[in-house]
């Protein structure tokens, strides 16, 4: 069954036992976001990315995880569980799912969704309920290049500190370039926070933002550009660890602000 959630003439639609995926985002019935089983906007949680040959370490313990990017592990579990609906309203959602097999450790994840006329904030809680662990949580949102009215493809503006460089196996090698011209399937290190824009010539403009500080930007498909604001780089379960303790879950938060131009 699906939530719907609606403000002014903001339309939000949630599938929760397709791993709480945004199937739509409807801005007075323009759709915002690439339809399809495995498109709209997914999260990515306990990580981003794709995971180095799957393997991960926690302190002297090593994990492997199914590879489903070969040669990597990519976007992390919850995409691919139902979750529960714990409330929803009118305008906000609240779900959340258990982690577990094949995530070798124990714990659940919320996600709040808020939506009002002219925004959308999405929130995740990432805890524990036994072991710690190293843990990432991040959007990946297909937004439309073009939204089919015959307007102009969408145009991206951000100004990210860096690049990070990424080598043949589409991981970061660990060093920081300035940022190239795309196509991309890159990260950007925005120590700020995210902000970038898409606006579609003389239709709209998203802004989306974030307090983390990295940024995924994928657009080597035709259909659609992503914007995947996250809380570590790609392989960060191995390079920049967080744990998620007892007593410290991990919370990260975006918001998509849209006007009409």
């Amino acid at each position: 069954m699906q939530t719907r959630l609606t403000a002014g003439d903001a339309e939000l639609t949630i599938t929760p036992e397709n791993g709480c995926r945004i199937e739509s985002l409807r801005i007075g019935g323009i759709e915002l976001l690439r339809q399809g089983e495995r498109f709209g906007a997914f999260p990515m949680v306990p990580w981003c990315g794709r995971t180095e040959n799957g393997r991960f370490r926690n302190g002297a313990t090593s994990h492997q995880l199914p590879v489903n990017a070969p040669p990597h592990a990519i976007h992390g579990t919850v995409r691919d569980l139902a979750w529960k609906t714990a409330r929803v309203s009118a305008t906000e959602a609240v779900l959340t799912c258990d982690l577990g097999d094949p995530w070798p450790y124990k714990g659940k994840v919320t996600q709040v969704f808020e939506l009002t006329e002219d925004a959308l904030t999405l929130r995740f809680g990432v805890e524990t309920y036994d072991d710690s662990f190293p843990a990432q949580a991040g959007w990946h949102p297909w937004f439309l290049r073009n939204l089919g009215r015959g307007g102009r493809d969408a145009v991206l503006d951000f100004a990210p500190a860096w690049q990070e460089e990424r080598g043949d196996d589409h991981l970061p090698t660990g060093r920081r370039i300035d940022p190239v011209p795309g196509p991309w399937d890159d990260c950007f290190g925005m120590p700020g926070g995210v902000d970038a824009t898409l606006t579609w010539p003389e239709e709209l403009e998203l802004k989306v933002t974030s307090r983390a500080e990295w940024v995924v930007i994928y657009d080597e498909q035709e259909e659609a550009v992503c914007v995947e604001p996250q809380s570590g780089p790609p392989n960060g379960l191995n390079t920049l660890p967080r744990l998620v303790t007892p007593i410290d879950p991990l919370e990260v938060e975006s918001t998509w602000r849209w006007r009409r131009l």
